[in-house]
């Protein structure tokens, strides 16, 4: 064949493909012409004699017209489906159904003489089950040509044999472009040890995921069960990390949109290991104080601003103020909500909270009606070695926030804090146990609503371990952990940022809102993944506890008691409100109660800040 016939072949092809549904409308309109004289001769017992060649053609032109206009209607030949489709199919059956009850109907009116009564519903059966046998030895047409077209893909081991596999499976053998070919598939259910998915067999329960991936030369597993726990991904992914296969997955159940596809198969991430969901909030409760609202977030650069913010945006205030220091986190926090970052807008503002006399200028000049503030110092190590900064920033800060709002008339204030605020041993957790107390006190003495929200780690935020590891791996090691036995809550960012939001909403005056965290984490079982993550295994080093580090976090203090009466993921603890005359003093506080080296800060800055 030459290069012109090539080309001729394949603008032929081309055009052919620009008017598939002509193409398939004609197709089912010649089933529909081998079906009628078939049941017309099979109805007089195969006697051709009996067989009436004009009444078969005019019923074959009113089922070619019903045919077409039906098809139309159901959306058969508009594109509207995937050629052999379940809803396709579907869409088919309702237009022969239909055709043939018109076929029926004419029938009586206008040829009963050689057209059988039966005739009808019997071609409508057949025409039926040959528009779907052609659609069928398509589809078997496609995979054998797909499952060529895929012989040079990475074989894939696919656990589970559900409705998410069978989707799964079907899509990667209808793309012909997909990187991956099912091979095999593995689930522990006895029922299902001999299904086979479009001739990919289960081959084993899971725990002979080893061998399958062995037989057939992979290197890759898919978890497709999209309702699987966390209990469950990390059995799985310890059984394939022993095994060195990369574990894959598909989205939850509460992340899905339709059916699963191609482009839903993602590397397991740390929040599938975690269990962590996106969690659901009462959006009207939410709107009634922040939509049409001018809404103010300090620390909005920063990990847990910035989700706040474009979370807030969803609920459109009228004006969304962004307060921080950095110019590089707003920067890229406009970039992130406008899609462009030109730093030229009124609401941006480059202040630190610690300038009294710059926050009330800020807050005379925007006069918001809701208060976000997520702007701390928040790395404990740090903090230990400079505690004056963490008291000028987490307390005088959030002291000078508190002021200038009640000065202006917030209606809402919500302060972010911590789980190292409950029952603290550090600089950082007396600092933020402060700032709660402050803002407690301010919503006992003055008009709005002023309360606290405390959650532990956010999975991937800057200066979590969680990027820290992801780090250290990429330079080949060692991974390093404090202690053996350490262990740390964790959360999505956008899971923390909308309970966040929806504390605002349920939060009573003088409150500490305290997140749902879930089961805490063993960090040594995380550097342990990623450390078999790398080929050869890398090392892991445990360096010791920091000072002021707890092997284990608190999210409710010793002597504080919560209820859950709105939300089922939002604790409500009532603090006890201390003005900061009485902070400044310690007079409020056992001498216990505050380490050196802040009890030193405090000393070293009352007389600044008197």
């Amino acid at each position: 064949m030459t290069d012109n016939d090539d080309t001729m072949f394949e603008r032929a092809m081309a055009a052919v493909r620009r008017r598939l549904p002509l193409v398939h409308y004609i197709v089912d309109c010649l089933v529909w012409l081998v079906a009628l004289p078939l049941t017309t001769f099979s109805r007089y017992d195969f006697t051709i004699q009996e067989l009436e060649l004009d009444a078969t053609t005019r019923s074959w032109v009113v089922a070619m017209v019903g045919q077409g206009v039906f098809g139309l209607a159901t959306g058969l030949y508009t594109r509207r489906w995937r050629y052999g489709s379940f809803d396709e199919v579907a869409a088919l059956a309702s237009t022969v159904l239909l055709t043939g009850l018109v076929l029926s109907v004419v029938h009586f009116g206008w040829f009963m003489d050689g057209a059988p009564r039966s005739v009808p519903a019997l071609t409508a059966a057949v025409a039926l089950a040959g528009t779907v046998a052609v659609r069928s030895i398509w589809r078997l047409y496609r995979q054998k040509q797909t499952r060529l077209e895929l012989q040079d893909a990475e074989p894939l081991v696919i656990v589970g044999a559900g409705e998410g596999a069978e989707q799964i499976v079907r899509a990667l053998l209808a793309d012909p472009t997909s990187q991956y070919q099912p091979v095999a598939l593995l689930d522990d259910d006895p029922n299902r040890s001999r299904l086979s998915i479009s001739g990919v067999r289960v081959r084993g329960p899971v725990s002979q995921m080893r061998e399958v991936a062995a037989r057939y030369g992979a290197r890759d597993v898919l978890l497709a069960v999209p309702s699987a726990t966390s209990d469950v991904v990390r059995d799985v992914d310890a059984i394939a990390t022993n095994a060195g296969l990369r574990l894959l997955t598909v989205p939850s159940v509460n992340e899905m949109f339709g059916e699963l596809g191609v482009g839903d198969i993602r590397p397991v991430s740390e929040a599938d290991l975690l269990g962590r969901r996106p969690a659901d909030i009462d959006a009207e409760a939410v709107s009634s104080y922040v939509t049409g609202r001018r809404v103010l977030v300090t620390g909005a650069g920063g990990s847990i601003g910035s989700e706040l913010c474009r979370q807030l945006a969803r609920f459109e205030p009228s004006a969304l103020i962004k307060l921080d220091r950095d110019e590089s986190g707003l920067h890229a926090v406009q970039l992130s909500i406008h899609g462009r970052a030109l730093l030229d807008g009124d609401d941006l503002i480059l202040a630190d909270i610690r300038d009294r006399d710059r926050v009330f200028e800020v807050f005379d000049d925007v006069r918001p009606d809701v208060v976000f503030h997520a702007a701390a110092l928040k790395h404990l190590p740090l903090l230990e070695s400079a505690p004056r900064e963490g008291w000028k920033t987490n307390v005088v800060g959030t002291q000078n926030l508190l002021e200038a709002a009640e000065r202006v008339g917030v209606t809402h204030f919500v302060n972010v804090s911590t789980d190292k605020a409950a029952n603290p041993t550090s600089v950082l957790g007396y600092t933020k146990l402060l700032t709660e107390r402050l803002t407690a006190h301010k919503g006992l003495t003055a008009p709005g609503t002023y309360v606290s929200v405390r959650f532990g780690n956010v999975l991937g935020s800057r200066g979590s371990v969680l990027p820290a590891f992801r780090e250290q791996a990429k330079q080949g090691g060692p991974i390093t952990v404090t202690h053996p036995e350490i262990t740390r809550y964790f959360m999505l960012v956008e899971e923390a940022s909308l309970l966040v939001i929806n504390a605002g909403a349920i939060g009573q005056d003088g409150e500490v809102l305290v997140l749902d965290m879930g089961e805490p984490v063993r960090i040594a079982d995380v550097a342990q993944r990623f450390a078999d993550q790398h080929h050869p295994p890398l090392e892991i080093v445990y360096t010791g506890l920091r000072s002021g580090e707890k092997l284990h976090e608190d999210l409710v203090a010793l002597d504080e008691a919560g209820e859950r009466p709105f939300h089922p993921l939002i604790t409500h603890v009532q603090a006890p409100g201390l003005a900061f005359d009485q902070v400044r003093s310690l007079g409020s506080l056992p001498a216990a109660a505050l380490t050196p080296a802040l009890r030193e800060a405090v000393d070293a800055s009352t007389t600044a800040i008197a």
